[in-house]
């Protein structure tokens, strides 16, 4: 069956790196876009970035554009998210999870959600 599992989070200083991965089983990432959003308490979900399956296209929130990116290694059928010049706002859960292959934030499966804490 499907399954994600997201790992890589952690407790990390303002401007600091962190990378999240995702890793998926059940299903190729040749299939499937890939979506990461975030959950902080309080908060609605907020999707944070998107890849396509068929042309690899990224999308991001305006939140994240140039901070974070978003990649895919199709041989370890692993999705990252790399975080760069994090904000004490980039708190939350963030999960990874299937999309449609446009990214339209229609989300079928996700994993269980790593938690990113950024405070000094």
């Amino acid at each position: 069956q499907v399954q994600l599992v997201e790992s890589g989070g952690g407790l990390v200083q303002p401007g600091g790196s962190l990378r999240l991965s995702c890793a998926a089983s059940g299903f190729s990432l040749e299939s499937s876009a890939i979506a990461w959003f975030r959950q902080a308490p309080g908060k609605e979900r907020e999707g944070v970035s998107c890849i396509s399956s068929n042309d690899g296209s990224t999308y991001y929130a305006d939140s994240v554009k140039g901070r974070f990116t978003i990649s895919r290694d199709n041989a370890k059928n692993t999705v990252y998210l790399q975080m760069n010049s994090l904000k004490t706002e980039d708190t939350a859960v963030y999960y990874c999870a299937t999309d449609t292959p446009l990214c339209e934030a229609k989300y079928d499966s996700w994993g269980q959600g790593t938690q990113v804490t950024v405070s000094s």
